[in-house]
């Protein structure tokens, strides 16, 4: 085990609104991660804060008729507050727009000039003629040069996923009036991302963390990179080295907020933070979305590396969430926020953070429903875990009034120190749900190991047996309360208490779980987890179809057009001939699709929900006289219909012949 102290930071939340559960998806495995690794001795420093710059809030604060700082501390008390309420207790909570993330970003990028990393150019910005401004990011909006999908100004979030510089955007509209933006030359600074492409593959080889995170990064950087445009035309956020037009962009500034957080805490606590920063083989772990991982595994190692800071050691990158097997989108409905529909409705913390860590693998995507929900809890926790332990502690002390004085079997501590080789191996591998799995194959074991002795038959014959028995379930409780600990941190404490203790749990080492218990009292105990009862469940579910029953009424606009543009509309069925999945990319097919008379390539964003093989031999519905497209690179002549966020295939309720035309 090193000797240089562990930093874990978390994907800093953004300050216009409101903590949901995609939100915990990151936070929670982060606390879990850090609390495991106390727990074997390891010194580790768990840093994280709120994002406070940015178009986005600029936009958010002007709706709201407040100052971007006064909003950014509206949310970020409220995020502060949301995480310990879950248990994700950070050592230190900054904010990005606070003085030393000024003097940090101000000092890195000043660096990087000095180093000959960072230039000038005059470049062409969508400019509103109208509201009588540049519109930098999410000001603008359009269409993706590189997929076509409606875009905003620095991101294609509804198609290919890739960063926009600015100027990119094709057919930008502002985002304020709705006015169609000009093109007007302006000075701005670059990044000279496209110099570290061979650091980058390199550092990238040797990055740990979760192999999505490195491979998705491999994947880009060997492809082309690109320099990053890293000012914009703000009053908000951090200004560039001698501008006071310019503002650094957000994701330069934001992630140099590890930095600068990691020195407030320093700070206070008589540490230096260099220790954490600075040299080879520092031992930083980032823990993010999976929709950041370009931002942490290109361009935050290029900007490190050419300031002459350390570089991550590891990068763990979550799946992304579903609600109600559907995409999760606050403007939908499909959202669970973590306190309105969660804390607020008296419901444990530590089910929730037991439901995030054992649903799926980390970088799987997480379905989160109230069903399924209930029946993990009700099934894992409280019928397995919980169920073992009561039983376990009443018949102990009702029939022993406490721990028996006798010497627990070997094979009980033998059975623990697999339980605990195995999670500690998995946990070194970000492998969680795996992890878990074998705490609660533990608990199973459990309840088996007391069913098949039945300590309530053996007292009435042979009452050193049934101590015997009783002894060895104690002792695997105990062992439960600690392996679980850095789950359920509330309900690990409940435990340890019921088995007569009165210091905190969280002090002590995870392999004291390969130990006996000393013989004494025990308090009177009571279950430890309660069933989630059907009518509860069933009045969530019914709040959640509510929330996305009225997000529908909003989304409807009656849009009207001639009835001669509509007949321009050249809609014809076909059938799907052959498909293959686009390289690097997730959501993009290409389809080979006879239209009747000619086979048309269509490049269709529905890789999500069908698999090439599926696709073969499908009859479709194919609007076939747009004009062609690039998608990708790849030509595009038409455009598959379909409905809704699943991409639902529209196709003839009869067998007719490619080419028919939709009348």
């Amino acid at each position: 085990m090193s000797t240089r102290p562990v930093l874990v930071t978390c994907g800093l939340p953004y300050t216009n609104g409101p903590c949901h559960l995609g939100h915990l998806r990151t936070y929670v495995p982060a606390d879990f991660y850090v609390r495991y690794l106390r727990r074997t001795g390891e010194e580790v420093l768990f840093i994280c804060g709120s994002d406070n710059h940015g178009t986005p809030i600029v936009v958010s604060a002007e709706e709201a008729g407040v100052s971007p700082r006064a909003l950014t501390e509206q949310y970020h008390a409220h995020f502060d507050q949301t995480f310990r309420r879950m248990n994700v207790l950070f050592d230190h909570f900054g904010m990005t727009d606070d003085p030393a993330n000024h003097r940090r970003t101000r000092s890195i990028v000043e660096r990087l000039i000095a180093n000959g990393h960072v230039y000038s150019k005059v470049i062409q910005q969508s400019y509103c003629t109208k509201c009588q401004r540049f519109l930098p990011d999410r000001y603008v909006e359009g269409l993706c040069p590189h997929c076509g999908a409606a875009a905003r100004g620095d991101e294609c979030d509804q198609g290919c996923g890739k960063h926009l510089e600015p100027g990119e955007i094709k057919e930008p509209t502002c985002a304020i009036c709705g006015t169609r933006a000009e093109s007007r030359d302006q000075e701005h600074f670059f990044f000279r991302l496209s110099g570290f492409k061979d650091y980058l593959l390199e550092h990238l080889k040797s990055l740990s963390g979760t192999l999505n995170a490195r491979n998705y990064a491999l994947g880009w950087v060997k492809d082309d990179l690109h320099d990053w445009c890293i000012t914009r035309t703000l009053d908000w956020g951090v200004k560039f080295p001698g501008r006071d037009d310019l503002v650094v962009y957000v994701w330069v500034d934001a992630p140099i907020g590890y930095i600068s957080f990691t020195e407030e805490w320093a700070e206070k606590n008589g540490r230096s933070w260099k220790e954490y920063w600075c040299g080879e083989n520092t031992r930083v772990t980032h823990f993010i979305g999976g929709d950041i991982i370009y931002h942490h595994c290109i361009f935050w190692p290029a900007l490190l590396k050419g300031a002459g800071y350390g570089v991550p050691h590891a990068v763990v990158a979550s799946g992304m969430l579903k609600v109600d097997d559907h995409k999760f989108s606050k403007s939908r409905g499909y959202v669970v926020w973590t306190n309105d529909d969660y804390l607020d409705k008296g419901l444990p913390a530590d089910y929730l953070r037991y439901y995030l860590l054992a649903y799926t693998n980390h970088t799987k995507e997480l379905n989160f429903s109230w069903k399924m929900f209930q029946e993990r809890i009700n099934n894992e926790l409280v019928n397995t875990l919980g169920n073992f332990a009561y039983r376990t502690l009443f018949f102990a002390r009702k029939e022993f009034g406490g721990i028996p004085n006798t010497a627990v079997q070997s094979d009980i501590l033998e059975e623990i120190g697999n339980t605990l080789s195995q999670v500690e191996s998995m946990i070194r591998d970000y492998e969680f749900k795996t992890a878990i799995d074998a705490m609660m194959t533990l608990a199973a074991y459990g309840n088996n190991y007391i069913q098949t002795n039945a300590p309530w038959k053996l007292i009435k014959t042979d009452r050193n047996a049934a101590a015997q028995a009783v002894k060895d379930c104690i002792v695997l409780v105990r062992a439960l309360a600690l392996l679980f600990e850095p789950v359920i941190p509330d309900k690990a404490q409940e435990l340890w208490e019921m088995l007569g203790n009165s210091d905190q749990i969280a002090n002590h080492r995870i392999s004291e779980a390969i130990q006996d218990v000393a013989a004494g009292p025990l308090p009177v105990p009571s279950p430890v987890f309660s069933k989630l009862e059907d009518d509860f469940i069933g009045e969530m579910d019914k709040l959640l179809a509510y929330r996305v029953a009225e997000a529908e009424k909003k989304m409807v606009k009656t849009v009207t057009v001639p009835f001669e543009e509509f007949c321009k509309l050249d809609i014809r069925t076909g059938k799907v001939i052959s498909a293959e999945q686009v390289p690097k990319s997730n959501k993009l097919l290409k389809l080979m699709v006879d239209i009747g008379g000619e086979v048309r390539q269509i490049v269709a964003g529905m890789a999500q929900f069908y698999n090439p093989e599926e696709m073969t031999e499908k009859n479709v519905v194919v609007v076939v006289n747009l004009q062609p497209a690039k998608i990708f690179g790849i030509e595009s002549n038409g455009m598959i219909l379909a409905a809704g966020d699943t991409a639902s295939l529209l196709t003839p309720e009869k067998p007719v012949k490619p080419g028919t035309k939709i009348r």
